[in-house]
Protein backbone atom coordinates (compact mmCIF):
# COMPACT_ATOMS: atom_id res chain seq x y z
CA UNK A 1 0.00 0.00 0.00
CA UNK A 2 1.63 3.34 -0.96
CA UNK A 3 2.21 5.91 2.00
CA UNK A 4 -0.14 8.24 0.28
CA UNK A 5 -2.59 5.60 0.60
CA UNK A 6 -2.10 4.41 4.60
CA UNK A 7 -2.12 7.49 5.54
CA UNK A 8 -5.79 8.11 5.76
CA UNK A 9 -6.27 4.69 7.77
CA UNK A 10 -3.82 5.80 9.94
CA UNK A 11 -5.57 8.92 10.81
CA UNK A 12 -9.01 7.42 10.69
CA UNK A 13 -10.82 7.16 14.12
CA UNK A 14 -14.76 7.72 15.42
CA UNK A 15 -14.33 11.17 14.99
CA UNK A 16 -12.63 11.26 12.01
CA UNK A 17 -14.32 8.86 8.86
CA UNK A 18 -11.59 9.06 6.24
CA UNK A 19 -13.74 8.16 3.25
CA UNK A 20 -15.13 10.28 0.45
CA UNK A 21 -18.88 10.46 -1.20
CA UNK A 22 -21.09 11.75 -3.54
CA UNK A 23 -24.67 11.84 -3.94
CA UNK A 24 -26.84 11.10 -7.59
CA UNK A 25 -29.94 12.74 -8.37
CA UNK A 26 -31.90 10.88 -11.37
CA UNK A 27 -35.23 11.42 -13.01
CA UNK A 28 -36.49 7.98 -14.10
CA UNK A 29 -36.67 7.81 -18.13
CA UNK A 30 -40.20 8.35 -19.39
CA UNK A 31 -42.76 5.55 -18.90
CA UNK A 32 -40.50 4.05 -16.19
CA UNK A 33 -43.00 2.05 -13.50
CA UNK A 34 -42.85 1.79 -10.06
CA UNK A 35 -40.61 -1.11 -10.23
CA UNK A 36 -37.84 0.78 -11.72
CA UNK A 37 -35.61 1.51 -8.93
CA UNK A 38 -36.29 -2.06 -6.92
CA UNK A 39 -35.03 -3.79 -10.61
CA UNK A 40 -32.02 -0.88 -10.44
CA UNK A 41 -30.96 -2.35 -7.15
CA UNK A 42 -31.68 -5.59 -8.08
CA UNK A 43 -29.00 -5.40 -10.80
CA UNK A 44 -26.94 -3.93 -8.97
CA UNK A 45 -26.74 -6.84 -6.50
CA UNK A 46 -26.68 -9.43 -9.63
CA UNK A 47 -23.28 -8.00 -11.00
CA UNK A 48 -21.18 -11.25 -11.35
CA UNK A 49 -17.54 -9.52 -11.83
CA UNK A 50 -16.17 -7.24 -9.41
CA UNK A 51 -13.81 -4.39 -10.67
CA UNK A 52 -10.46 -5.52 -8.14
CA UNK A 53 -10.96 -1.53 -6.69
CA UNK A 54 -13.88 -2.45 -5.19
CA UNK A 55 -12.53 -6.12 -3.92
CA UNK A 56 -9.75 -4.39 -1.87
CA UNK A 57 -9.75 -4.54 1.76
CA UNK A 58 -7.08 -3.77 4.24
CA UNK A 59 -4.97 -7.18 5.09
CA UNK A 60 -5.60 -9.45 8.06
CA UNK A 61 -4.82 -7.97 10.78
CA UNK A 62 -6.87 -4.73 10.32
CA UNK A 63 -5.39 -2.99 13.11
CA UNK A 64 -1.78 -3.97 12.00
CA UNK A 65 -0.87 -5.23 8.65
CA UNK A 66 -4.28 -3.75 7.26
CA UNK A 67 -2.70 0.06 7.31
CA UNK A 68 0.28 -0.87 5.16
CA UNK A 69 -0.58 -3.46 2.66
CA UNK A 70 -4.02 -4.73 1.17
CA UNK A 71 -5.96 -7.81 0.47
CA UNK A 72 -8.15 -8.92 -2.16
CA UNK A 73 -12.09 -10.44 -1.31
CA UNK A 74 -12.72 -13.27 -3.48
CA UNK A 75 -16.05 -13.07 -3.18
CA UNK A 76 -18.07 -9.64 -2.25
CA UNK A 77 -21.50 -9.70 -0.46
CA UNK A 78 -23.51 -7.31 -2.32
CA UNK A 79 -26.32 -7.54 -0.80
CA UNK A 80 -24.18 -5.80 2.23
CA UNK A 81 -22.49 -3.44 0.31
CA UNK A 82 -25.71 -1.97 -1.69
CA UNK A 83 -28.46 -0.84 0.30
CA UNK A 84 -32.26 0.01 -0.32
CA UNK A 85 -33.77 2.86 0.92
CA UNK A 86 -36.48 5.64 1.01
CA UNK A 87 -36.74 8.91 2.36
CA UNK A 88 -39.72 9.78 5.35
CA UNK A 89 -42.75 11.22 4.09
CA UNK A 90 -42.55 14.19 2.44
CA UNK A 91 -39.77 13.06 0.47
CA UNK A 92 -38.10 16.22 0.18
CA UNK A 93 -34.38 17.21 -0.18
CA UNK A 94 -33.95 18.34 2.95
CA UNK A 95 -34.84 14.00 4.40
CA UNK A 96 -32.91 13.02 1.54
CA UNK A 97 -29.63 15.33 3.10
CA UNK A 98 -30.68 14.35 6.55
CA UNK A 99 -30.03 10.67 4.91
CA UNK A 100 -27.15 11.81 3.67
CA UNK A 101 -25.71 13.39 6.83
CA UNK A 102 -26.23 10.22 9.14
CA UNK A 103 -24.86 7.94 6.58
CA UNK A 104 -21.71 9.85 5.29
CA UNK A 105 -20.66 10.00 9.35
CA UNK A 106 -19.95 6.24 10.14
CA UNK A 107 -17.65 4.67 9.78
CA UNK A 108 -17.29 1.76 6.83
CA UNK A 109 -16.41 -1.52 8.11
CA UNK A 110 -12.49 -2.36 7.40
CA UNK A 111 -13.39 -6.44 7.16
CA UNK A 112 -14.70 -6.06 3.82
CA UNK A 113 -14.16 -3.67 1.08
CA UNK A 114 -14.13 -0.35 1.57
CA UNK A 115 -17.33 0.89 0.06
CA UNK A 116 -20.98 0.89 0.48
CA UNK A 117 -24.13 2.37 -1.87
CA UNK A 118 -27.09 3.35 -0.54
CA UNK A 119 -30.36 3.31 -3.27
CA UNK A 120 -32.77 5.99 -2.14
CA UNK A 121 -36.35 6.37 -3.47
CA UNK A 122 -40.08 8.29 -2.11
CA UNK A 123 -38.48 11.82 -3.26
CA UNK A 124 -42.19 13.60 -3.69
CA UNK A 125 -40.48 14.73 -7.25
CA UNK A 126 -40.70 11.41 -8.60
CA UNK A 127 -36.32 11.58 -8.57
CA UNK A 128 -34.82 9.01 -6.71
CA UNK A 129 -30.75 9.19 -5.46
CA UNK A 130 -27.83 7.08 -5.13
CA UNK A 131 -25.67 8.03 -2.22
CA UNK A 132 -22.17 6.29 -2.46
CA UNK A 133 -19.42 6.21 -0.68
CA UNK A 134 -15.64 5.02 -0.80
CA UNK A 135 -12.85 5.23 1.51
CA UNK A 136 -9.89 7.92 0.58
CA UNK A 137 -7.15 5.20 0.76
CA UNK A 138 -8.39 3.45 -2.43
CA UNK A 139 -9.42 6.59 -4.31
CA UNK A 140 -9.15 10.42 -4.26
CA UNK A 141 -11.72 12.34 -5.76
CA UNK A 142 -11.16 13.12 -8.87
CA UNK A 143 -10.77 8.93 -9.41
CA UNK A 144 -14.18 8.32 -7.57
CA UNK A 145 -15.73 10.93 -10.27
CA UNK A 146 -13.92 9.25 -13.21
CA UNK A 147 -15.41 5.40 -11.49
CA UNK A 148 -18.92 6.92 -11.62
CA UNK A 149 -18.76 8.61 -15.47
CA UNK A 150 -17.64 5.29 -16.62
CA UNK A 151 -20.82 3.66 -15.63
CA UNK A 152 -22.92 6.51 -17.81
CA UNK A 153 -23.66 7.06 -20.96
CA UNK A 154 -24.32 10.00 -23.37
CA UNK A 155 -27.16 8.45 -25.01
CA UNK A 156 -30.30 8.45 -23.43
CA UNK A 157 -31.58 5.22 -24.95
CA UNK A 158 -28.72 2.92 -24.12
CA UNK A 159 -29.25 -0.02 -21.54
CA UNK A 160 -26.26 -1.73 -21.28
CA UNK A 161 -24.80 0.65 -18.21
CA UNK A 162 -23.20 -1.14 -15.36
CA UNK A 163 -22.24 0.51 -11.53
CA UNK A 164 -18.62 1.45 -11.24
CA UNK A 165 -17.83 -1.74 -9.14
CA UNK A 166 -18.70 -3.98 -11.90
CA UNK A 167 -16.30 -2.27 -14.30
CA UNK A 168 -13.95 -4.35 -15.89
CA UNK A 169 -10.21 -4.00 -15.15
CA UNK A 170 -8.68 -1.95 -18.02
CA UNK A 171 -5.02 -3.61 -18.61
CA UNK A 172 -5.40 -6.67 -20.87
CA UNK A 173 -4.44 -10.39 -19.43
CA UNK A 174 -0.80 -9.81 -20.61
CA UNK A 175 -0.48 -6.62 -18.19
CA UNK A 176 -1.77 -8.86 -15.52
CA UNK A 177 1.50 -10.97 -16.81
CA UNK A 178 3.39 -8.00 -16.09
CA UNK A 179 2.24 -7.41 -13.09
CA UNK A 180 3.35 -10.82 -11.50
CA UNK A 181 7.05 -10.63 -13.68
CA UNK A 182 7.85 -6.78 -13.43
CA UNK A 183 10.02 -5.71 -16.81
CA UNK A 184 13.63 -4.68 -15.14
CA UNK A 185 14.37 -2.41 -17.47
CA UNK A 186 11.17 -0.78 -16.41
CA UNK A 187 11.89 -1.02 -12.77
CA UNK A 188 15.31 0.55 -13.23
CA UNK A 189 13.94 3.49 -15.34
CA UNK A 190 11.36 4.21 -12.87
CA UNK A 191 13.66 4.28 -9.79
CA UNK A 192 16.08 6.73 -12.08
CA UNK A 193 12.98 8.64 -12.74
CA UNK A 194 12.41 9.05 -8.71
CA UNK A 195 16.27 9.29 -7.65
CA UNK A 196 16.11 12.19 -10.33
CA UNK A 197 13.07 13.58 -8.93
CA UNK A 198 14.26 13.39 -5.22
CA UNK A 199 18.09 14.80 -6.42
CA UNK A 200 15.75 17.98 -7.49
CA UNK A 201 14.36 18.65 -3.83
CA UNK A 202 17.08 20.61 -2.56
CA UNK A 203 16.91 23.00 -5.94
CA UNK A 204 13.83 23.12 -6.01
CA UNK A 205 12.84 24.24 -2.38
CA UNK A 206 15.47 26.69 -2.80
CA UNK A 207 14.00 28.21 -5.69
CA UNK A 208 10.38 28.16 -4.09
CA UNK A 209 11.84 29.84 -0.88
CA UNK A 210 13.87 32.67 -3.19
CA UNK A 211 10.30 33.61 -4.65
CA UNK A 212 8.59 33.16 -1.59
CA UNK A 213 11.43 36.06 -0.18
CA UNK A 214 12.10 37.96 -3.40
CA UNK A 215 8.11 38.77 -4.20
CA UNK A 216 6.84 38.55 -0.85
CA UNK A 217 3.25 37.77 -1.41
CA UNK A 218 2.60 33.98 -1.44
CA UNK A 219 0.25 33.12 0.51
CA UNK A 220 1.93 30.91 3.34
CA UNK A 221 0.35 27.84 5.22
CA UNK A 222 -0.56 30.28 8.88
CA UNK A 223 -4.14 31.22 9.33
CA UNK A 224 -6.58 33.25 11.90
CA UNK A 225 -7.99 31.05 14.14
CA UNK A 226 -11.93 31.26 13.49
CA UNK A 227 -15.19 28.91 14.71
CA UNK A 228 -14.78 26.69 11.72
CA UNK A 229 -11.04 25.64 13.12
CA UNK A 230 -11.94 23.74 16.06
CA UNK A 231 -11.70 20.19 17.48
CA UNK A 232 -14.61 18.12 15.66
CA UNK A 233 -17.25 15.56 16.58
CA UNK A 234 -18.56 12.67 14.38
CA UNK A 235 -21.68 13.73 13.51
CA UNK A 236 -21.76 15.28 10.16
CA UNK A 237 -25.01 17.89 8.23
CA UNK A 238 -24.59 17.79 4.53
CA UNK A 239 -25.45 20.38 2.60
CA UNK A 240 -25.65 20.45 -1.35
CA UNK A 241 -27.30 23.31 -3.89
CA UNK A 242 -26.73 23.78 -7.93
CA UNK A 243 -25.81 27.02 -10.22
CA UNK A 244 -25.68 27.36 -13.53
CA UNK A 245 -22.12 27.39 -14.79
CA UNK A 246 -22.81 29.99 -17.54
CA UNK A 247 -23.50 32.69 -14.66
CA UNK A 248 -19.81 32.33 -13.44
CA UNK A 249 -18.37 31.87 -16.54
CA UNK A 250 -19.95 35.72 -17.48
CA UNK A 251 -18.46 36.87 -14.28
CA UNK A 252 -15.11 35.29 -14.74
CA UNK A 253 -15.38 36.52 -18.59
CA UNK A 254 -15.70 40.02 -17.38
CA UNK A 255 -13.29 40.25 -14.06
CA UNK A 256 -10.75 38.75 -16.76
CA UNK A 257 -10.11 35.85 -14.21
CA UNK A 258 -10.99 32.16 -14.09
CA UNK A 259 -13.86 30.53 -13.04
CA UNK A 260 -12.22 28.79 -10.12
CA UNK A 261 -11.12 32.27 -9.24
CA UNK A 262 -14.85 32.88 -8.88
CA UNK A 263 -15.63 30.09 -6.83
CA UNK A 264 -13.54 31.30 -4.47
CA UNK A 265 -14.59 34.28 -4.37
CA UNK A 266 -18.34 33.31 -4.00
CA UNK A 267 -17.31 30.76 -0.79
CA UNK A 268 -14.79 33.67 0.32
CA UNK A 269 -18.32 35.88 0.34
CA UNK A 270 -20.52 33.39 1.64
CA UNK A 271 -17.98 32.49 4.71
CA UNK A 272 -17.73 36.53 5.10
CA UNK A 273 -21.23 36.66 5.90
CA UNK A 274 -22.12 33.51 7.88
CA UNK A 275 -19.16 34.37 10.30
CA UNK A 276 -20.55 38.26 10.51
CA UNK A 277 -23.91 36.75 11.49
CA UNK A 278 -22.12 34.34 14.37
CA UNK A 279 -20.26 37.58 15.17
CA UNK A 280 -16.78 35.68 14.87
CA UNK A 281 -15.04 36.93 11.70
CA UNK A 282 -11.72 37.31 11.75
CA UNK A 283 -9.97 40.42 11.51
CA UNK A 284 -7.62 38.92 9.36
CA UNK A 285 -7.98 37.44 5.91
CA UNK A 286 -9.20 33.76 6.34
CA UNK A 287 -7.21 31.13 3.79
CA UNK A 288 -8.34 28.43 1.81
CA UNK A 289 -6.41 25.41 0.74
CA UNK A 290 -7.15 24.61 -2.65
CA UNK A 291 -6.46 20.56 -4.37
CA UNK A 292 -4.71 20.22 -7.81
CA UNK A 293 -5.21 17.22 -9.49
CA UNK A 294 -2.23 15.69 -10.60
CA UNK A 295 -4.14 13.04 -12.49
CA UNK A 296 -5.54 15.80 -14.23
CA UNK A 297 -2.20 16.59 -15.31
CA UNK A 298 -1.39 13.04 -16.66
CA UNK A 299 -4.39 12.70 -18.03
CA UNK A 300 -3.83 15.67 -20.15
CA UNK A 301 0.14 14.63 -20.82
CA UNK A 302 -1.29 11.76 -22.28
CA UNK A 303 -0.51 9.32 -19.27
CA UNK A 304 -2.89 6.93 -17.85
CA UNK A 305 -4.11 6.98 -14.83
CA UNK A 306 -4.72 4.11 -12.00
CA UNK A 307 -6.68 5.09 -9.51
CA UNK A 308 -5.51 6.25 -6.10
CA UNK A 309 -4.67 9.32 -4.56
CA UNK A 310 -2.62 11.66 -6.66
CA UNK A 311 -2.91 15.25 -5.44
CA UNK A 312 -0.92 18.64 -4.71
CA UNK A 313 -2.23 21.66 -2.98
CA UNK A 314 -2.02 25.40 -2.89
CA UNK A 315 -2.78 27.79 -0.77
CA UNK A 316 -4.85 30.91 -1.37
CA UNK A 317 -6.05 34.11 0.52
CA UNK A 318 -9.36 34.30 0.33
CA UNK A 319 -9.43 38.35 1.22
CA UNK A 320 -12.56 37.56 3.89
CA UNK A 321 -11.15 41.04 5.21
CA UNK A 322 -12.19 42.98 2.28
CA UNK A 323 -16.03 43.97 2.15
CA UNK A 324 -16.48 44.63 -1.86
CA UNK A 325 -16.79 41.58 -3.46
CA UNK A 326 -15.21 42.44 -6.88
CA UNK A 327 -12.47 43.88 -4.81
CA UNK A 328 -12.29 40.58 -2.86
CA UNK A 329 -11.97 38.67 -6.09
CA UNK A 330 -9.21 40.50 -7.44
CA UNK A 331 -7.13 39.85 -4.64
CA UNK A 332 -8.15 35.99 -4.55
CA UNK A 333 -7.25 35.73 -8.74
CA UNK A 334 -3.63 37.29 -7.59
CA UNK A 335 -3.09 34.85 -4.72
CA UNK A 336 -4.01 31.85 -7.14
CA UNK A 337 -1.81 32.88 -9.53
CA UNK A 338 1.18 33.73 -7.31
CA UNK A 339 0.27 30.21 -5.91
CA UNK A 340 0.19 28.35 -9.24
CA UNK A 341 3.61 29.70 -10.30
CA UNK A 342 4.96 28.23 -7.32
CA UNK A 343 4.06 24.78 -8.92
CA UNK A 344 4.79 25.52 -12.37
CA UNK A 345 8.07 24.16 -12.40
CA UNK A 346 8.29 21.46 -10.31
CA UNK A 347 7.40 17.22 -11.35
CA UNK A 348 4.87 15.72 -9.63
CA UNK A 349 6.61 14.59 -6.93
CA UNK A 350 8.01 17.51 -6.05
CA UNK A 351 4.46 18.54 -5.89
CA UNK A 352 3.81 16.32 -3.68
CA UNK A 353 6.38 16.93 -1.52
CA UNK A 354 5.56 20.69 -1.44
CA UNK A 355 2.64 20.55 -0.84
CA UNK A 356 2.96 17.62 2.08
CA UNK A 357 5.09 20.45 3.31
CA UNK A 358 2.31 22.70 3.50
CA UNK A 359 -0.12 20.30 5.37
CA UNK A 360 2.37 19.12 7.67
CA UNK A 361 0.76 20.69 10.57
CA UNK A 362 -2.85 18.54 10.06
CA UNK A 363 -0.14 15.75 11.11
CA UNK A 364 0.02 16.66 14.53
CA UNK A 365 -4.02 17.53 15.54
CA UNK A 366 -4.45 14.65 17.40
CA UNK A 367 -1.77 16.26 19.74
CA UNK A 368 -3.94 16.75 22.83
CA UNK A 369 -4.23 20.95 22.91
CA UNK A 370 -2.33 21.28 19.16
CA UNK A 371 -5.60 22.52 17.33
CA UNK A 372 -6.69 24.90 19.96
CA UNK A 373 -3.57 26.48 20.93
CA UNK A 374 -1.88 27.60 17.44
CA UNK A 375 -3.20 28.89 14.29
CA UNK A 376 -4.59 26.55 11.75
CA UNK A 377 -2.64 26.20 8.21
CA UNK A 378 -5.45 27.45 6.07
CA UNK A 379 -9.44 27.90 7.17
CA UNK A 380 -11.45 26.16 4.91
CA UNK A 381 -10.70 23.19 2.00
CA UNK A 382 -12.06 24.05 -1.52
CA UNK A 383 -12.85 21.52 -4.02
CA UNK A 384 -12.94 21.76 -8.26
CA UNK A 385 -13.76 18.27 -10.02
CA UNK A 386 -14.29 18.27 -13.70
CA UNK A 387 -17.37 16.04 -14.65
CA UNK A 388 -19.53 15.64 -17.38
CA UNK A 389 -20.10 18.41 -20.10
CA UNK A 390 -23.14 16.79 -21.56
CA UNK A 391 -26.24 14.96 -20.18
CA UNK A 392 -25.26 11.64 -18.72
CA UNK A 393 -27.77 8.82 -18.28
CA UNK A 394 -27.95 5.54 -16.57
CA UNK A 395 -29.97 3.02 -18.64
CA UNK A 396 -32.37 5.80 -19.30
CA UNK A 397 -32.23 7.67 -15.99
CA UNK A 398 -30.81 11.21 -16.25
CA UNK A 399 -28.29 12.35 -13.85
CA UNK A 400 -29.93 15.55 -12.35
CA UNK A 401 -27.54 16.24 -9.35
CA UNK A 402 -23.69 15.06 -8.92
CA UNK A 403 -22.70 16.59 -5.30
CA UNK A 404 -19.62 15.37 -3.80
CA UNK A 405 -19.10 14.66 -0.01
CA UNK A 406 -16.01 14.50 0.87
CA UNK A 407 -13.89 14.80 4.67
CA UNK A 408 -13.69 17.28 7.47
CA UNK A 409 -10.72 17.03 10.28
CA UNK A 410 -9.75 18.37 13.36
CA UNK A 411 -9.28 22.09 12.73
CA UNK A 412 -11.14 21.81 9.49
CA UNK A 413 -14.52 21.28 10.53
CA UNK A 414 -16.01 22.52 6.66
CA UNK A 415 -15.21 21.20 3.38
CA UNK A 416 -16.57 23.12 0.34
CA UNK A 417 -16.67 20.28 -2.77
CA UNK A 418 -17.98 21.23 -6.21
CA UNK A 419 -18.46 19.60 -9.30
CA UNK A 420 -19.43 20.33 -12.55
CA UNK A 421 -22.11 18.50 -14.81
CA UNK A 422 -23.66 19.96 -18.30
CA UNK A 423 -24.54 23.25 -17.10
CA UNK A 424 -24.11 23.32 -13.78
CA UNK A 425 -21.98 23.74 -10.98
CA UNK A 426 -23.36 20.72 -7.67
CA UNK A 427 -21.47 22.63 -4.60
CA UNK A 428 -21.39 19.78 -1.74
CA UNK A 429 -21.03 21.51 1.92
CA UNK A 430 -19.65 19.27 4.63
CA UNK A 431 -19.61 20.23 7.97
CA UNK A 432 -19.17 18.82 11.78
CA UNK A 433 -22.89 19.01 12.93
CA UNK A 434 -21.89 20.64 16.28
CA UNK A 435 -19.32 23.33 16.04
CA UNK A 436 -20.77 24.89 12.69
CA UNK A 437 -24.45 25.61 13.31
CA UNK A 438 -27.19 26.30 10.50
CA UNK A 439 -24.59 25.13 7.81
CA UNK A 440 -27.05 25.41 5.13
CA UNK A 441 -27.13 29.15 5.86
CA UNK A 442 -24.24 29.07 3.73
CA UNK A 443 -26.15 28.18 0.40
CA UNK A 444 -27.94 31.44 0.74
CA UNK A 445 -25.23 33.50 1.24
CA UNK A 446 -23.77 31.53 -1.58
CA UNK A 447 -26.13 32.87 -3.89
CA UNK A 448 -26.04 36.40 -2.57
CA UNK A 449 -21.99 36.50 -3.04
CA UNK A 450 -22.79 35.13 -6.53
CA UNK A 451 -25.75 37.87 -7.55
CA UNK A 452 -23.09 40.41 -5.57
CA UNK A 453 -20.53 39.58 -8.01
CA UNK A 454 -22.81 39.93 -11.29
CA UNK A 455 -23.73 43.34 -10.11
CA UNK A 456 -20.23 44.84 -9.72
CA UNK A 457 -19.01 43.04 -13.11
CA UNK A 458 -22.00 44.16 -15.18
Amino acid sequence: MPPTDSMFLLAESREHPMHVGGLQLFRPPEGAGPEFVRELVEGFRSVQEVSPTFRKRPAEPVGLAGQTWWAQDGAIDLDYHVRHSAVPPPGRIRELLQLTSRWHGSLLDRHRPLWEAHVVEGLQDGRFAVYSKIHHSMVDGVSALRLLQRSLSDDPDARDCVPPWALAPRRRPSSEVARRFPDPLGLLRGGLSVAEDVAGLLPASMKIVNQIVREGDVTLPRAPRTILNGPVGGARRFAAQSWEIERIRRVAKSSATTLNDVVLAMVSGALREYLLEQNALPDEPMTAMVPVSLALRAESAGQAGDGGNSVGVIVVNLATDVENGATRLEEIAYSSRRAKKILGGLTPIQILAFSALQMAPLALTPVPGFVRMTHPPFNVVISNVPGPKQPMYFNGAQLDGLYPVSIVLDGQAVNVTLCSRDKYLDFGIIGCRTSVPHLQRLLTHLETSLAELETAWG
